[in-house]
């Protein structure tokens, strides 16, 4: 009896991490500029269970939210103009010299602009600190919603970011200095700071992102090398994406959405990971995925997501209206 009511006890307890995991892609990219205050300001307000953002060091050893190492022209204005080529690189750029890029806008000439219509501007925007994404999350008064904060680095180009180890070490500090461990995931491309992730802070889940394409491919299995992007693994080592992933310590499988079968699901949940594909925009995939029993999906739209989480009798994550 005591058995059965401990294990009854258990489930109860780990319920809520089981939950469908809902979570705004930049914040809520399709709706409000990338990784911006805005946008996630837009994503609490509707609700999701997870803000996903990425983060770069910069020169000064400031985490700067932004999606790519260097500043691109079709996001990026100085002086209310477009830069012409990207740059600079944030690594190589101190935090003051990144305020003075305006970050509110898409250029709407730009094929990138154009991909997403229904984005709100925000001028005057300017990309902010890890600092105060978690700062908006808690003046929301949200004490539930999850941050998975993505280590933005390539191995194919070193120069451009900070050192693997560096960026680990910076993000698993402010992640413990602001009380979030509990709350919070660090997930890559780049396995290598995974890898570094795990030594300093094996309590914090890893989430290894993977795409396996003709145009792009970080999993590169078939080929006469390893891939440069998993940490020293060879994914020709292992009959599975899924079995990579577990062999490299993850506890969350993220895939390309069109990467994933529900014999993989499948076999991945009895692996004992989660799998939460991005990005994935379209109703029908929502439905498609979710029917998989996938663990959640990562989403430019939430507001698409809730609705058909909503159709389908689900719960939903709280909203928690906040301005930014």
């Amino acid at each position: 009896m005591k058995s059965a009511i401990l294990t009854m006890a258990l489930m109860l307890a780990a319920g809520p991490a089981f939950a469908f995991d809902l979570q705004g892609h930049r914040g809520a990219r399709g709706l409000a500029p990338e990784n911006t205050l805005p946008a996630f300001a837009t994503a609490l307000t509707l609700g999701v269970t997870t803000l996903e953002f990425d983060v770069n060091l910069s020169r000064d050893g400031r985490l700067v939210v932004g999606h790519d190492p260097v500043l691109l022209p079709h996001l990026a204005r100085l002086d209310g103009k477009w830069i012409a080529a990207p740059g600079p690189a944030i690594w190589h750029s101190t935090l003051d010299a990144l305020q003075r890029y305006d970050v509110g806008r898409l250029d709407p000439a730009s094929r990138y602009g154009q991909t997403y219509p229904e984005q709100k501007p925000v001028d005057g925007t300017r990309m902010p600190l890890l600092e105060q994404v978690f700062a908006l999350a808690a003046k929301s008064g949200n004490a539930d919603v999850r941050f998975n904060i993505e280590t933005k680095l390539s191995p194919l180009k070193p120069d451009e970011s900070a050192p693997p180890a560096q960026l680990a070490q910076a993000l698993v500090q402010a992640i413990r200095q602001a009380g979030l461990g509990h709350r919070s995931s660090i997930q890559s491309f780049d396995w290598r700071t995974l890898k570094e992730a795990a030594k300093l802070a094996p309590e914090i889940p890893r989430v290894h992102l993977t795409i396996e394409g003709t145009g792009s491919d970080n999993v590169q299995r078939g080929r006469p090398d390893a891939s440069p992007w998993l940490g020293g693994l060879d994914a020709d080592d292992f009959t599975s994406t899924p079995a990579l992933i577990k062999a490299a310590g993850g506890q969350v499988w993220s895939p390309f959405w069109r990467n994933v079968t529900p014999a993989l699901v499948t076999e991945a949940r009895q692996l004992g990971l989660q799998v939460i594909p991005w990005t994935v925009n379209d109703p029908a995939m929502m439905e498609q995925l979710i029917a998989m029993q996938v663990d959640g999906l990562i989403s430019d739209y939430p507001d698409r997501l809730r609705a058909v989480m909503q159709a389908r009798g689900m719960a939903l994550p709280r909203a928690t209206p906040v301005s930014p």
